[in-house]
């Protein structure tokens, strides 16, 4: 019925325009002074033609139009995707009763919907097994530790030893997997105060001069006076795993250097570096460019990650320059 009613509407509109049509064409005819059959003949023609323009005109409106809500309708879908691709959930497509496929729409705002509780649901899963396993490696890693102190041999010292350091890299891990999980959250907001970075920096460099002077390793600072708005705490996590990882790749006598300037941070330094093929995956979770060598040093892959994210929650970035043999340069643009 409705699409009846529709036809003829259609119709009626065309009927009435070119009625409408012919009598502006008949008007425009007539001030020729031509015969009256000619006249009739060439009023109808030219009613014809100029309905066909004003059609013409309509239908380029009307598919320019068209074409926007396509256009519109295709951002929207293509940036609903690429903020899925970060790991975004909460970003939904607007749906316009005008646009087409808004059944593609639909089904990705409910796939987005989905995903963020299976989101929720795996960061509280994490959350809450890092948070239980923690008191029982405590508890493990310190009964290893005086099992190690009071063992009469040394086939007992070495398993008590082992036991200790594998608890305390569990612990690492699920210390790390916590951080992540609390990081994934967007809706935590940064604590950003003014600080001076070269003096944390500074502060930070010393705190770990006990693990660098073990292996006579050489440390410079190149650090000039800046302040900055940031979250402190955050940062100095950013600091410490450059740092800590740079030491732990250095070769005993190597050099690691810190640099800041013009709102740069760089930390380079001598040691093992790192393959072209390993760089493109470095900053993702649980990767390893040496599974076997970073597994004896105590790694657990999540270092760098942590890194990125927070960098990434200050709007700052991170590259990484890098030659095997000839060291390693993580560069930290805070702009």
């Amino acid at each position: 019925m409705k699409d009846t009613l529709k036809k003829i509407g259609v119709n009626i509109l065309a009927v009435t325009a070119l009625a409408l049509a012919t009598g502006v064409g008949s008007l425009l005819i007539r001030k020729l002074e031509l015969p009256e059959t000619l006249t009739i003949m060439l009023s109808a023609v030219a009613g014809i033609v100029i309905l066909f323009c004003v059609f013409g005109a309509i239908m380029s409106l009307l598919r320019r139009s068209q074409r926007r809500t396509i256009n519109n309708m295709h951002d929207k879908l293509t940036h609903t995707l690429e903020e899925i691709g970060q790991g975004n959930f909460n970003v939904f497509v607007e749906i316009d009763p005008r646009a087409p496929h808004n059944d593609i729409a639909e089904a990705m705002n409910e796939m987005t919907k989905k995903l963020g509780t299976l989101e929720t649901m795996r960061a509280d899963f994490i959350s809450n097994v890092s948070h239980e396993i923690q008191s029982p490696l405590t508890s493990i890693g310190g009964f290893a530790k005086l099992l190690r102190e009071s063992a009469s041999d040394e086939q007992s010292r070495h398993y008590a030893g082992i036991i200790e350091a594998e608890s305390k890299r569990l612990s690492s891990l699920s210390d790390n997997l916590l951080k992540l999980s609390t990081l994934d959250n967007t809706k935590i907001p940064l604590n950003r105060t003014d600080f001076r970075l070269d003096k944390q920096l500074e502060q930070i460099a010393l705190t770990l001069e006990p693990q660098w002077s073990a292996k006579n390793i050489e440390l410079s600072a190149e650090l000039s006076k800046t302040t900055i708005n940031a979250d402190a705490d955050l940062l100095s996590q950013v600091w410490i795993n450059l740092l800590v990882n740079a030491i732990k790749f250095t070769p005993e006598g190597g050099a690691i250097t810190i640099a800041l300037k013009d709102n740069k941070v760089t930390i380079a330094d001598t040691g093992v570096g790192i393959s072209k093929d390993d760089q493109i995956h470095i900053f993702e979770r649980f990767y390893k460019a040496d599974k076997a060598r970073d597994r004896s040093l105590g790694g657990n892959g999540l270092g760098l990650s942590i890194v990125k994210k927070i960098l990434e929650l200050h709007g700052f970035s991170i590259t990484i320059e890098s030659e095997l043999e000839k060291g390693t340069q993580f560069t930290v643009r805070l702009s």
